[in-house]
C-alpha cells in the first residue's frame, strides 16, 4: 500500500510538472538556477545537447507539411470581397504562405544569434528543402494559388540566412543545393 501511495505521489508531480507551460517552466528553471548554481553546467550540457539535435530532414518534412496543409478555403475565406474592401486571393495566398513559413525562419535566426552557424546551416538547409518539396510534389488546390511564392521564398531564406554572416563554405554548400534543386 505504501508503495502505491509514493508511486501516486510522484504520478501527481510528474503530471503538474508535465503540464507546465513554456514560461512557466523557464521560470522554474531559472529558479532552481539562481538556487542551484552549482547547475549551470549541467542545464547548459543538455541544453547544447538539445539545441544541436537538429537534423535538415526532419525540417524539411515539417516545412513540407505546413505548407501542405494551408487550405484553400480558408484563403477563399479571407479575400475577395470583404467589410472593408477587396483582398487579391493571390496576395492573401502569399500572406498565407509567409505565414507558415515564418516560424522555420525566426527558428534558423535564433540560432545564428546563439552563434551556431552549423546548426543554422541545417536549419537553412531544412527550409529549402521542404519549400522544393512542396514546389515539387503537393497536389494541394492552395499551391495553384501561390505559385512564385516557393520559388521566391528559397531566394528570400537564402538571403535571411546570409545576413547571419556564414562562412563562404557554408554559402556555397546551400548555394549549390539551391542549383540542385531548380
Amino acid at each position: 500500500m505504501k508503495v502505491i501511495k509514493i508511486m501516486s505521489n510522484h504520478s501527481k508531480k510528474q503530471k503538474i510538472i508535465q503540464s507546465l507551460n513554456p514560461d512557466d517552466a523557464f521560470t522554474v528553471l531559472m529558479l532552481l538556477l539562481k538556487e542551484n548554481p552549482d547547475l549551470e553546467d549541467r542545464i547548459y550540457q543538455i541544453s547544447m545537447r538539445i539545441l544541436t539535435n537538429v537534423d535538415s530532414d526532419d525540417i524539411m518534412l515539417d516545412v513540407y507539411s505546413e505548407l501542405n496543409m494551408l487550405d484553400v478555403d480558408d484563403l477563399y475565406n479571407s479575400s475577395g470581397r470583404t467589410r472593408y474592401g477587396y483582398v487579391e486571393p493571390s496576395e492573401e495566398a502569399w500572406n498565407m504562405f509567409q505565414d507558415a513559413l515564418e516560424p522555420f525562419i525566426d527558428e534558423m535566426k535564433k540560432y545564428q544569434k546563439r552563434n551556431m552557424p552549423i546548426v543554422a546551416k541545417e536549419f537553412c538547409i531544412g527550409i529549402i528543402k521542404g519549400l522544393r518539396k512542396f514546389e515539387n510534389e503537393s497536389t494541394s488546390d492552395f499551391k495553384d494559388w501561390a505559385v512564385d511564392a516557393p520559388e521566391e521564398s528559397v531566394e528570400n531564406v537564402f538571403d535571411e540566412w546570409k545576413t547571419g554572416q556564414p562562412s563562404k563554405e557554408h554559402i556555397d554548400e546551400i548555394s549549390q543545393i539551391i542549383k540542385e534543386g531548380r
